[in-house]
């Protein structure tokens, strides 16, 4: 498995060797965050450099003044609250960041969202990670609102097809420019799903094109955000196929591996070689890598992740509350298996509690620290990486 998928890796950063698209993300030895570089031939699939180890040894000099619950809460990407007066809760259970949604951005405006997520990275022991989904198209927190954008962002293939991976670039740097301005340092986008048929669920989402012109897009947007110095988001890996919603309902991948190898992985592989900084993980079934959870709870998913994929950035779960896992995890552990799985930053809607289960696995030997530690560090060095701390 692992020779095949090294020769697909190697056959992609030959594509991607003439494909002068846009600087990539490099970091250095400087602690300097952004690195201009065009000279895609620097890749070496062959070798896996973790991505933010510039970054550890700060990230483990402020981890040693943290207690166990404070790490905890940086494993948390917590709905951004709507009822709880959320400077109480930042100070009082420290989460990791918010995602907002585009309720939260009704009847504000630019300077007034601004001032608002300012405060809550005032009130913050450790800045948050603060974002949205913002991809353009169907899926338009921010720009649904005329207060931030005369107009609705428009989906990739829109884009695409006015003005090709200009037209994606531009867009790209506009939509990073906005987020930044508002507070925002987070956008979970781009959509590395390979969708053809308009009758797929995340066609719409998607670039709509085959995996080779997928991975282009994809690596096009990651290298953009990150020239923009925002942090990017892949999902939904492994791949979401033609499969249907996991808000709602229990979505059975039973694809074989090798079509994974030859196209859904295909994008990912890019993202994470123009240093993607975080990928998220689906809700579904993929019963070639794992029967019986979903892929977000899955180690095997996880270290097919890491081990075959070689990502060393950060992982995160699409939010636990969707009925795709609920309908799996009867006992309300979610959390936990999510943190067994792999996974370093948890999406919640119901973090208070999800945070303190996590807190009492450690403290009943469920959970080892030291598994608490591996993921708060890669998390506390992004940040640094991306100058939010």
């Amino acid at each position: 498995m692992r020779k095949r998928l090294i020769l697909l890796i190697i056959t992609i950063a030959i594509v991607f060797t003439g494909i002068n698209v846009m600087n990539h993300h490099t970091y250095d030895d400087s602690n300097d965050i952004i690195e201009t570089n065009t000279d895609q031939e620097n890749i070496d699939t062959n070798e896996t450099k973790e991505l933010f180890k510039d970054y550890y040894e700060q990230a483990e000099e402020l981890m040693s003044t943290m207690t166990l619950e404070e790490k905890v809460g940086q494993m948390f990407i917590a709905r951004y609250p709507t009822t709880a007066n959320v400077i109480d809760q930042i100070e009082e259970e420290n989460p990791g960041g918010y995602i907002l949604f585009e309720k939260h951005f009704r009847d504000e405006t630019k300077e007034s969202m601004l001032e608002k997520l300012t405060e809550c990275q005032e009130a913050s022991k450790i800045p948050l990670l603060l974002g949205v989904d913002e991809e353009g198209g169907t899926v338009v927190r921010v720009s649904s609102i005329s207060a931030f954008r005369s107009s609705k962002f428009k989906s990739p293939q829109a884009l695409y097809n006015e003005g090709g991976y200009d037209a994606i670039i531009e867009d790209s740097k506009e939509k990073s420019e906005l987020l930044l301005s508002i507070g925002l340092n987070m956008n979970f986008a781009p959509v590395a799903d390979v969708s053809t048929s308009s009758s797929d669920f995340i066609y719409a989402r998607s670039f709509g094109k085959d995996a080779s012109e997928t991975s282009t897009y994809v690596s096009t947007v990651v290298e953009t955000m990150n020239t923009s110095n925002i942090i990017s988001c892949l999902k939904h890996f492994p791949g979401y196929g033609s499969n249907g919603d996991t808000h709602t309902d229990i979505v059975v991948d039973e694809r074989d591996y090798e079509t994974f190898e030859t196209s859904d992985f295909l994008p990912f592989i890019a993202g994470i070689e123009s240093n993607a900084p975080t990928i998220l993980v689906s809700h579904n079934v993929v019963t070639c890598m794992d029967e019986d959870y979903p892929a977000s709870l899955s180690k095997n998913v996880h270290d097919i992740l890491r081990e075959e994929l070689g990502f060393t950035g950060v992982i995160i779960t699409d939010d636990l509350k969707m009925d795709a896992v609920q309908d799996y995890v009867q006992d309300g552990s979610a959390a936990v298996l999510a943190v067994q799985a792999g996974n370093d930053i948890i999406i919640s809607s119901n973090f208070v509690k999800q945070k303190q289960e996590i807190v009492d696995a450690v403290n009943d030997g469920t959970i080892s620290e030291k598994i608490i530690d591996t993921a708060v560090r890669r998390i506390l060095a992004m940040k640094y990486a991306y100058q939010i701390i």
